[in-house]
């Protein structure tokens, strides 16, 4: 964990202004801590040496009110400061991280955890706000208020200067051992909470299936062994913390106590004046006092740090190349070309899909049959443009000709055109229309057909209040099966000219895959080009062309 880690400038611009202000109050406040010590410094001469009475120092009292006003105003200043830009540097990396998470696709955000990513979204950027309001502001005034006051002393006593020259770089050379030490910790802190929060938002997900299987119980105590890693964690971070805070103020106590002594002795000698040795005496705490903060608030900071890194991690994750082209060719009618298209998610993995080459016909539905890992969901996935071939291309080919090569489209402009309806599609909060309509201008009448043609009538038992049905977030309320049949009147109720649908009639019972049946021979009917994922017998029966992977097979169709 770096001091400044140089992504949070590049991520979270609004740092930069906060490190102006920083800076600027940081110099005054530092110009402050000086006049102050003079200030108390002619007081207390004033009243012991001169014999000055209330009237002869008003002017020194009403100056040391007037700094004691102004470094509180800066104080003020600093905190105001922190807390904009700490709301405005979370929104800007949450932002960041939800395009960029957004940019990056299902297909490569499936190797982070849900639940570690959520997390880094809302607690984890929460965490910086320590690191804003007081790390931050802290690091700047230990950069600038030792040296002011350094210089000062320098020209007012030189043993005093050449003692906290020596002393005062031992604390940074502590800081910077016990952070080396504290880093590792952190992140092993910030690990189990990620591995906590994915667990049981997992278990969350499947407690159903779990209570139903007696397996909750068992699951509970997982949590509760994740729960108490994490504890022993947080404590050995909380330990280190303590004990190297208590290190920093041993260190700088004896620092002060030095140049105590030797003032002290120069005085009982007469080789120091009185007020030379107050201004010394008062400043050189002042010159610590920075460093010792900086030390205590980076602990405080710590968690932010660490969250900060990992939500940089995501945002370093290099993107997928798109294409650029806007003048996507009109879908409807158009053929899709395979030629030897290989795809590989990772390059210590064997590819997903290998050499396949198939033609998608237009207005017919194209079966994806084989077995579990074949790649079927892959070529799902190249044809929405969440993942580019390793090898090969998908070639369109429009009623006027070739339109060019998939990769090269914009996939936003491109997926205007694309229905998808996943294996395990998210649902908003809100009601049963709500879902159908997903923001499309539809009657309510329109919806309850698209509905009933999905195999999910608003009369069903399982729907209660019909159309005004309240769903939960991601589709809490509805089982496996009406999310997806959901999903699918999605796309009934506004077909497009292409149609994907991973597995629709899973976890179906006959009655409903007949239904579900029919309506994907709907969308054929309306010229929709159909590629379904199909492990149950009756979809396949409908196929026009039946593409086995990894091994191809064209039934109705000329391989390329």
């Amino acid at each position: 964990m770096k001091p400044l880690d140089p992504r949070l400038l590049r991520y979270a611009r609004s740092t930069r202004a906060f490190l102006v202000v920083a800076i600027v109050v940081g110099a005054l406040t530092a110009v402050l801590v000086v006049l102050q010590a003079y200030a108390l410094a002619d007081i207390v001469t004033g009243t012991f040496q001169h014999g000055l009475d209330v009237d002869a120092l008003r002017p020194a009292l009403v100056a040391l009110a007037a700094i004691v006003v102004a470094r509180a105003a800066l104080a003020f200043l600093s905190d105001w400061a922190a807390q904009r830009s700490s709301a405005r540097a979370k929104s800007q990396l949450r932002e960041g991280l939800l395009a960029h998470a957004v940019q990056l696709g299902p297909v490569r955000l499936a190797q982070h955890r849900t639940g570690e990513l959520a997390t880094l979204a809302t607690r984890g950027i929460d965490a910086l706000d320590a690191y804003y309001a007081r790390y931050l502001p802290q690091l700047v005034l230990a950069v600038i208020v030792p040296l002011v006051v350094g210089l000062t002393i320098l020209g007012l006593d030189l043993l005093s200067a050449v003692i906290i020259a020596v002393t005062l770089p031992l604390i940074p050379v502590f800081m910077v051992l016990i952070g080396m030490y504290t880093s590792s910790r952190v992140d092993r802190q910030w690990r189990t909470l990620g591995l906590l929060s994915g667990h049981f938002l997992d278990v969350v997900a499947g407690l159903p299936t779990l209570a139903v299987f007696g397996r909750a119980k068992s699951q509970a105590q997982s949590l509760r062994n994740v729960g108490e890693e994490y504890r022993k964690a947080t404590m050995r971070v909380l330990r280190i913390s303590f004990l190297s805070s208590l290190a920093l103020e041993l260190l700088a106590t004896l620092s002060v106590a030095l140049i105590a002594v030797s003032i002290g002795i120069r005085l009982v000698n007469g080789g120091m004046d009185l007020r030379v040795a107050l201004v010394v005496l008062i400043l050189a705490p002042e010159a610590y006092l920075p460093l010792r903060m900086v030390g205590a608030q980076f602990h405080a900071a710590a968690e932010g740090l660490g969250a900060a890194g990992r939500v940089f991690d995501v945002l370093d994750e290099p993107l997928p190349v798109v294409g650029t082209r806007t003048d996507v060719p009109p879908m409807l009618g158009a053929r899709f070309r395979f030629e030897g298209v290989s795809v590989a998610y990772d390059d210590d993995r064997a590819p997903a899909l290998e050499r396949a080459s198939f033609v998608i016909e237009p207005g017919r539905v194209t079966a994806l049959i084989g077995p579990s890992g074949a790649g079927k969901s892959t070529v799902l996935s190249v044809l929405l443009g969440f993942i580019a071939p390793s090898e090969g291309c998908v070639q369109i080919e429009s009623a006027e000709g070739v339109a060019g090569i998939l990769d090269n489209f914009d996939p936003q402009v491109w997926r205007e055109q694309v229905s998808w309806v996943p294996q395990s599609p998210y649902l908003a909060a809100g009601t049963l229309a709500d879902a159908v309509r997903a923001g499309m201008p539809a009657t309510d009448d329109e919806v309850a057909e698209a509905l009933r043609e999905a195999g999910l009538p608003i009369d069903d038992a399982a729907l209660p209040f019909g159309l005004a049905t309240p769903i939960g977030d991601a589709g809490a309320g509805l089982s496996a099966g009406q999310r997806r049949r959901v999903a699918l009147a999605r796309a009934l109720l506004r077909p497009a000219p292409l149609v994907l649908l991973d597995e629709p009639s899973a976890a179906l019972d006959l009655e409903t895959e007949a239904r579900v049946v029919a309506a994907v021979e709907r969308l054929r009917a309306s010229g929709c080009t159909v590629v379904v994922v199909a492990h149950r017998p009756a979809l396949v029966a409908i196929a026009d062309v039946v593409v086995e992977l990894p091994t191809v097979v064209v039934e109705g169709a000329v391989l390329s």
